[in-house]
């Protein structure tokens, strides 16, 4: 009975139903309006708030966490907290009482060094607690200094000469009761300023796995490249086929390759083949839990880390041109309307014709003549492809998948590596053939899976929150534009909050119900009123936000954004660990084997999502100080910009042709005191009534750059105007 109990206790804690708040008394979470888990997430003032992990009843947006609460924890850290008081309107405040996973057992951060001790300052200013460095664990093991190439490693002989430079620090004590947080230096990154040092600090502020352990790099140089008669037993042969792969111009790995041809019933082929990962990494080897631990490959400006060793994902396993590689394939056929008739997923074995570029495949389709005679055997087929991807196109559009066309940036750098740059990155038609090849395959792996075995991961992206959109509409409305879904509907709560004098004071809420009625088709459709106006790229910035992110699950809730009832991931499994786990449970279901069961598959899926996000954190970051610092040489320049968003403090720019924001705060704003009017989310003039709003184009000027915070501040840009001379008329 024990035991039994022990078991529940455990799998009700596994859930977060329950909270273990010291040993053998606990708490349950699922229906409680006085404790609540989630993530810290703390400002640089040194409050923080809960990200709770389910909505908390009655309460609207994060719970508030004073500085001497918030203190008790890291950023990052995942946290149980009371809730302390819930005011009219939803907001709530709590207090910590229990830290249950230290996000950050290493700190990156600048050694300094003086009389009163020596400690580490962390880069991320949202953790508040500096690091003391004990005499003696100073300096770290050797080897520990990071080499970079074209930069000469820093040699640091004693703690004086750490002074001011940037290193990783693995935490033994945290900070806890008042009591500092005790590290140790254990490698040297160098001076902020070296090349290549940002990445470094990158890397280790997110805590991206990025060295592959020796276990794991001798069994990726163990595998044979080499395919024999055993590899190719029941593999379906396709290498007489003129497939070809479609990649950016410095991809280095190559997940998928395409084929496209007309039947005698006038339908399409369409064979989607996609890198055997799973024949190379099996489960529970060290390679296997070293890409599970990853989760993602993480791709920055100049460098990428890989979830695969490099034996295995820029070589064994990359779809290489005129080289044999085994893959997983889906085999469909689509008919007039881009529908999926029929379809079938086999091992097999290709050997691609061409290693393409999106360029040169959008070049030879504009009529390139020297492209097209280049590739004068694949012109027809790249024709018949770009037929079938429109296509499938107008059957996602008839369906209601929102398509937003949004400007990406892209870092430009020069012969040494040093950014030059930031343009908007090309997409022409090959990116949407690819595109809409690789859509149409993870779909029907999808429904396969979904009626094959008893549980899978599945893509999901949910409905959008109904306060999202609500704030979306407002904004809308200033452009004569909206959604459409009417009035949102509201849920009215009873809460009972306590005093500060120990009594109770009960009061009533208005919510906005999660059952709001709208539908992909509403978003589908002002994107495509919006094309090609002003309007167009600040409105379709923010309903990206009102949506709410993708994810994996073992619970099929569809996909909002592309309409889809069933989706998943199965075409990049050289990058993406779901992808890989698919490969291996659709290996399962075609030869009748058991698979994974719903515990270990949820266990996965949520890994990889927190693993996803991660490194868009990362990258996003990296990206953001680049600019930055491309930016330091340009304080004094004028710009032209569009204005992105307002607050009571000022208005966000972008830059035109950069891509790159700012803040222009309002006192900074010429000729008139500003205010902020909140209803109209303008910021008018006091006297001249003059008025910045959301998507108004402006000229800016760059007055200054805080490198602490890596933000930029400019100023509105008016040309100086001739002063009157006085005298007679």
């Amino acid at each position: 009975m024990r035991t039994e109990l022990e078991t529940a206790l455990a799998r009700l804690t596994a859930r977060r139903d329950l909270i273990e708040m010291r040993s053998g008394h606990y708490t349950a979470t699922a229906r409680s309006r006085e404790y609540a888990v989630g993530r810290l997430n703390m400002h640089r003032d040194g409050y923080g708030f809960l990200i709770a992990d389910r909505p908390i009843e009655g309460v609207q947006g994060d719970v508030f966490l004073p500085p001497e609460t918030a203190e008790k924890a890291m950023h990052g850290d995942r946290i149980v907290v009371r809730i302390a008081r819930i005011e009219a309107g939803g907001r709530a405040d709590g207090e910590i009482v229990k830290v249950l996973h230290r996000a950050h057992p290493t700190v990156v951060g600048e050694f300094r060094f003086g009389k009163r001790g020596q400690y580490v300052v962390p880069h991320d200013d949202r953790i508040r607690q500096w690091i003391e460095i004990p005499e003696g664990m100073e300096m770290p093991p050797a080897g520990a200094t990071i080499d970079r190439i074209g930069v000469e490693p820093r040699k640091v002989n004693s703690p004086a000469e750490l002074a001011g430079l940037i290193v990783n620090v693995e935490l033994l004590e945290f900070a806890e009761r008042g009591e500092k947080a005790v590290g140790r230096v254990i490698e040297i990154l160098g001076a902020e300023d070296d090349f290549g040092v940002d990445v470094e600090v990158v890397i280790r502020q997110h805590h991206l796995p990025h060295r592959f352990p020796p276990e794991v790099v001798e069994q990726a140089q163990a595998i044979s490249g080499e395919i024999d008669a055993a590899d190719l037993a029941h593999r379906r042969d396709f290498r007489g086929f003129d497939i070809v792969t479609i990649d950016g111009e410095t991809a280095r790995d190559f997940d998928d390759a395409v084929w496209v041809d007309r039947l005698e019933n006038g339908n399409y082929a369409l064979h989607v083949h996609i890198a055997d990962v799973s024949h190379y990494v099996r489960p529970g080897t060290p390679i296997d839990l070293e890409a599970r631990l990853r989760g993602t490959s993480v791709y920055f400006p100049d460098r990428a880390v890989p979830m695969l060793p490099f034996e295995l994902s820029t070589d064994i396993c990359s779809l290489k041109p005129q080289v044999d590689r085994l893959v997983l394939s889906a085999l469909l056929e689509i008919d007039a309307r881009g529908e999926t008739v029929a379809q079938e997923f086999t091992a097999g074995v290709i050997r691609s014709v061409e290693r393409m570029t999106y360029t040169d495949v959008h070049g030879l389709l504009e009529g390139d003549a020297a492209l097209r005679e280049r590739y004068r055997p694949l012109v027809e087929r790249f024709e018949l492809m770009r037929e079938l991807a429109l296509l499938m196109n107008r059957k996602r559009v008839r369906r209601g998948s929102i398509d937003f066309d949004m400007p990406e940036p892209l870092i430009e750098f020069d012969e040494w590596g040093a950014m030059t740059g930031v343009s908007r990155a090309a997409r022409n038609i090959a990116h949407r053939i690819v595109e809409e090849f690789m859509l149409a395959a993870n779909e029907a792996v999808a429904a396969h899976l979904e009626a094959a075995v008893p549980a899978s991961i599945y893509r999901i992206h949910e409905k959008p929150d109904p306060k999202r959109v609500m704030d979306f509409e407002e904004v809308a409305a200033h452009f004569g534009c909206s959604l459409g879904v009417g009035a949102i509907p509201v849920q009215r709560f009873g809460i009972t909050d306590r005093r500060r004098d120990g009594g109770k004071r009960r009061h009533d809420i208005e919510l906005a119900s999660p059952e709001l009625k709208i539908t992909s088709r509403q978003y589908q459709k002002l994107v495509a009123k919006i094309e090609g106006k002003p309007e167009e790229r600040i409105l379709s910035y923010l309903m990206l936000r009102s949506l709410k992110q993708a994810r994996y699950s073992t619970d099929n809730a569809g996909h909002f954004a592309l309409a889809a009832a069933t989706y998943t991931h199965f075409t990049s499994p050289i990058r993406r660990y779901p992808d890989l786990v698919i490969h291996r449970l659709l290996r399962a279901a075609l030869a009748g084997a058991e698979t994974p069961g719903e515990t270990e598959l949820s266990a996965i899926a949520g890994e990889c999502s927190l693993s996803e996000r991660r490194a868009a954190e990362a990258e996003r970051e990296l990206v953001e100080w680049k600019k930055v610092r491309f930016m330091a040489d340009r304080v004094g320049e004028d710009f032209d910009a569009l204005i992105i968003s307002t607050a009571k403090y000022g208005f966000f720019v972008e830059l035109t042709e950069l891509f790159i924001e700012g803040l222009v705060p309002i006192d900074t704003l010429p000729g008139d005191g500003y205010a902020y009017k909140e209803n109209v989310r303008k910021v008018v003039g006091k006297r001249s009534r003059r008025e910045f709003s959301i998507g108004d184009r402006v000229r800016v000027i760059l007055v200054r750059i805080d490198a602490n915070e890596r933000k930029l501040q400019f100023g509105v840009y008016e040309e100086a105007k001739p002063r009157r001379r006085k005298g007679r008329t």
